[in-house]
């Protein structure tokens, strides 16, 4: 089938090419001139696992193409993907100008029947918005043209989205059309043949799901995050407690994990536009203002540790392992270390700083003379008071400390993602403080256990 994908962002780009993987015959659209001369000789614009060696393939294999030319590329298409950005405005609100300007567009454009299917992330009742303003643009060439619209949210995780796109949990249509539903249902087939897991459900319920989603995600989070806090003040382990509470089938292991907080593009900006588009209804949603003041505060959780541990931190150095917001992507938007790096700096520390994949982008993020931009993790340790473990690469877990030991001025390790054993890195002669481990119960609590 025919596809065209409006928006080569990194939801587009990687649906795009799964869809060429599959066989489709995909085109991909962007107004970046620059991010389109790129892709054509074969080189993405952002860092995902699998991505290049895939999009590659399909270049070869003639069905992935890339291109400015609106005109040609929906009168080819059958099916429509817009996949735009919709960034947070000032207030708060989902920004919708490029969805309303690719509407207007393809409003000018279609001449034959078209599902327009909208994978962007936006507010409920968005599809509404998409329909009538392509209708407008029909009405006033006056012309009768029959087209559809379908809500399919993505759900792709930043790192694993290769492998999510072609194994999905579920594919959500959003459609009031029998006609666009089984062409949709067609071309996802492929990506759920040994198990259905196609839901068909109304638009409004299909955007509702998305931001639900990312919310429950970044709740679950919040939470273990908040309860890690009070293991450190009461003498509780957070990993046991995370054994105990996921064992129950109804809560589950996933997403239970304590860190330095939440980041991306993702969950920062759905959990301020649903909280927002309610505002608007006048409904108030007190349990997602308590996730965003949660992830505020875990985020200087690591800076509070190197304050309370070193007191003044004036000329200092900190080596800082990680900086990208997540594993297996070079995405720096709203991460932890980035609060950090920040607070250290104010502080008057000195800094070096390493990450496998984010380093260009976190430059383009982050200039100081106090900063040093290192090669590898053992290059960062040169010379440091201490070290914080920001960001869980794989290439940090089995890290060569006995050659790391010599090189560094303290012996203070600050592990921000709990990936390391506390009792392993205290034989090292490490000072040692992870998320939600206390090094012991205070005296005050244990005289008020035995008092309960």
């Amino acid at each position: 089938m025919d596809l065209l994908v409006i928006g080569v962002g990194y939801v587009g780009l990687v649906a795009g090419t799964c869809f060429s993987e599959m066989g489709h015959n995909v085109t991909c659209l962007d107004i970046d001139h620059k991010k389109i001369a790129l892709l054509n000789t074969g080189t993405p614009p952002i860092w995902e696992q699998g991505l290049e060696e895939m999009l590659k393939r399909n270049q070869k294999a003639n069905r992935l193409h890339f291109t400015s030319d609106y005109i040609a590329a929906v009168k080819a298409a059958s099916v429509i993907f817009i996949a735009v950005d919709t960034p947070m405005s000032d207030s708060g609100k989902a920004d919708l100008s490029r969805i309303e300007a690719v509407a207007k567009t393809l409003g000018d454009l279609i001449d034959d029947y078209k599902v327009i299917v909208n994978k962007s992330t936006v507010p409920v009742g968005t599809h509404k918005l998409i329909h009538e303003t392509i209708q407008n643009r029909l009405d006033e060439r006056g012309v009768d043209i029959h087209f559809d619209v379908v809500s399919n949210p993505e759900f792709l995780k930043e790192g694993c989205a290769i492998e999510d796109f072609m194994k999905p949990d579920r594919v959500i249509l959003g459609s009031n059309s029998e006609k666009a539903t089984a062409i949709l249902k067609s071309i996802y087939s492929a990506f759920t043949f040994s198990h259905e897991r196609i839901l068909v459900m109304d638009p409004f319920s299909a955007e509702a799901a998305k931001y639900a989603s990312n919310c429950m995600l970044a709740l679950r989070i919040s939470f273990m995050n908040e309860m890690a806090g009070f293991c450190e003040l009461s003498g509780a382990n957070i990993h046991e407690v995370r054994k105990g509470i996921g064992a129950d089938r109804r809560i589950g292991h996933s997403f239970l994990y304590a860190g330095p907080g939440y980041g991306g593009s993702c969950f920062p900006k759905d959990i301020r536009a649903l909280k927002t588009q309610a505002e608007l209804m006048g409904y108030t949603t007190p349990l997602l203002d308590a996730c965003e003041t949660v992830n505020f505060r875990q985020k200087r959780v690591i800076g509070n540790k190197l304050r309370a541990y070193f007191g003044d931190l004036k000329d200092k150095t900190i080596a800082v392992w990680g900086l990208s917001f997540k594993p297996n992507t070079d995405d720096m938007r709203e991460a932890p270390s980035l609060v950090l790096i920040e607070e250290m700096l104010q502080a008057g520390a000195k800094l070096r700083l390493f990450d496998p994949v984010a380093i260009d982008n976190a430059k383009k993020t982050l200039s100081s003379d106090r900063l040093t931009w290192c090669e590898n993790e053992y290059r960062a340790a040169e010379g440091s008071d201490a070290i914080v473990l920001m960001t869980e690469w794989k290439q940090f877990r089995f890290v060569d400390f006995k050659k790391i030991i010599p090189t560094l001025k303290g012996r203070a390790f600050f592990d921000g993602r709990n990936q390391y054993s506390q009792s392993s890195m205290q034989a090292l002669g490490f000072d040692y403080f992870g998320i939600g481990q206390a090094t012991q119960a205070p005296s005050e609590f244990k005289t008020s256990l035995r008092s309960v």
